[in-house]
C-alpha cells in the first residue's frame, strides 16, 4: 500500500511513545502531523525524529483539551485522514492527586478529537489505552475479553472511559477506531537519539533507573516487596517501545485496508511475559554492568499486584508480535541515558 500522500494526525506525539510511532510511520511512508503542548515533551525531538528518518515530520504546538483552539487546528489541517492519539497524562500516582485534571485532559482531548472527526470526515483512529482498563486481574494472562473492574486510579479509569465513550461513538458515527490496551513500554530506539525523557522526576521505572544509575537521582524506591509475588515485587508485562510503536502502525494499515472486523476493535499489546520490578533491576544491572542504588519503601497508592497480557488476538489479527527481549530493553534504555547524558 502506498502511503506517501497519506497524513496521519499524531497527537502526544513528541512524548516517549508517540516519537517512536512517528519514527515507525515515517519509515512505513505515511506522512505525519505532530500536535503536542509540550507538556511532557520537548520541541527538539523533531529534530531527533529527523535525524534517524531523514524526514521531519510537520509540528503545531496545541493543547487539544481547547475546544475552540481544537476546531481552529482541524479547519486549518484539512489533509488529515487519520489519527493516533497519545494525548494523555499517564502517571497513576499523580492521577490520584490531581483526578480533576487528569478528567478534563485525557477525556476532553479524545471528546475534542471525535467532535472534529465527524466534523472534518476522519474516519480512522488508533486510540493509546491502557492494560490500567482490567484494574487487579482474577486471572492471568488477561485475555481482552478478561472484566473490566473498577479502576484504581483515576488514569486507569480515564482509559475506561475513553474506551466506553469509543464505542457509543463508533456505533453512531462514520468513525473506525482501534484501542490497544499496552502494558508498560520502556527502553529506546536502537540508535539512541530518542527516548523516554519526563519532565521533573520520572513516574515509571525504568527513567527511574537509568537517572539513577547515570547519577542523576541518589537511588531508587522499589516500591513495596510485601506483595504476594515470586520475590515480593509488583509484576508488569514490559514491552520494548519500539514493538509498541510497530503496532500503531500495522493497526493504521489494518483500518485504512478496511480489514477491521468491527467498528472499534479491542488488542493487548505486550509480550506475554510477566517480569517483576526486581527482575528489571537485575536485567539493567546485567546489560549495563553497573551497580543500581535502590532502597525498599512502602507501597505506592494505585499499583496492582501483577499483570501480564495474552497476546493472541494481536498475534493472529495484527500479524503483529512483540520480538525484543527485556535485556534489549534495559539495553537501549541505558544507551540513551548515556547519549543525554554525553550532550550535557
Amino acid at each position: 500500500m502506498a502511503n506517501k500522500d497519506i497524513t496521519i494526525l499524531v497527537t502526544g506525539g513528541l512524548g516517549y511513545i508517540g516519537s517512536h510511532t512517528t519514527v515507525a510511520l515515517q519509515e512505513k511512508g505515511y506522512k505525519v502531523l505532530i500536535a503536542d503542548n509540550l507538556s511532557n515533551s520537548t520541541r527538539d525531538t523533531i529534530d531527533r525524529i529527523e535525524k534517524i528518518t531523514g524526514l521531519r515530520p510537520d509540528f503545531v504546538e496545541l493543547d487539544l483539551s481547547h475546544r475552540e483552539s481544537c476546531r481552529a487546528f482541524f479547519e486549518s489541517h484539512n489533509n488529515i485522514e487519520g489519527i493516533i492519539n497519545f494525548a494523555a497524562y499517564k502517571a497513576v500516582g499523580e492521577s490520584c492527586l490531581n483526578p480533576v485534571e487528569y478528567y478534563q485532559n485525557n477525556i476532553g482531548i479524545l471528546l475534542n478529537l471525535l467532535e472534529n472527526m465527524t466534523k472534518h470526515g476522519i474516519k480512522h483512529l488508533v486510540h493509546s489505552s491502557s492494560c490500567t482498563v482490567y484494574g487487579e486481574p482474577d486471572s492471568l494472562p488477561i485475555k481482552e475479553l478478561s472484566p473490566i473492574k473498577k479502576a484504581e486510579s483515576p488514569y486507569g479509569n480515564t482509559k475506561q472511559m475513553a474506551e466506553e465513550i469509543l464505542h457509543f461513538t463508533t456505533q453512531t458515527k462514520p468513525i473506525n477506531a482501534i484501542a490497544l490496551r499496552y502494558f508498560n513500554p520502556i527502553g529506546a530506539h536502537e540508535s539512541a537519539i530518542i527516548g523516554e525523557l519526563p519532565n521533573g522526576v520520572p513516574n515509571n521505572l525504568m527513567p527511574f533507573i537509568t537517572q539513577t544509575a547515570i547519577g542523576k537521582r541518589k537511588e531508587l524506591t522499589v516500591f513495596g516487596n510485601d506483595y504476594p509475588t515470586p520475590d515480593g515485587t509488583c509484576i508488569r508485562d514490559y514491552i520494548h517501545v519500539m514493538d509498541l510503536a510497530e503496532a500503531h502502525v500495522i493497526s493504521l494499515d489494518r483500518l485504512f485496508g478496511g480489514k477491521n472486523k468491527q467498528a472499534l476493535e479491542y488488542f493487548n499489546i505486550g509480550t506475554g511475559n510477566g517480569y517483576s520490578v526486581l527482575e528489571v533491576i537485575n536485567s539493567f544491572e546485567k546489560t549495563s554492568t553497573q551497580k543500581l542504588p535502590y532502597i525498599i519503601g512502602p507501597r505506592r497508592q494505585g499499583d496492582i499486584i501483577q499483570i501480564w497480557a495474552d497476546t493472541s488476538l494481536a498475534n493472529e489479527e495484527l500479524g503483529w508480535t512483540a520480538k525484543r527481549t527485556l535485556d534489549q530493553m534495559t539495553h537501549s534504555a541505558w544507551l540513551w541515558e548515556k547519549e543525554l547524558s554525553s550532550k550535557g
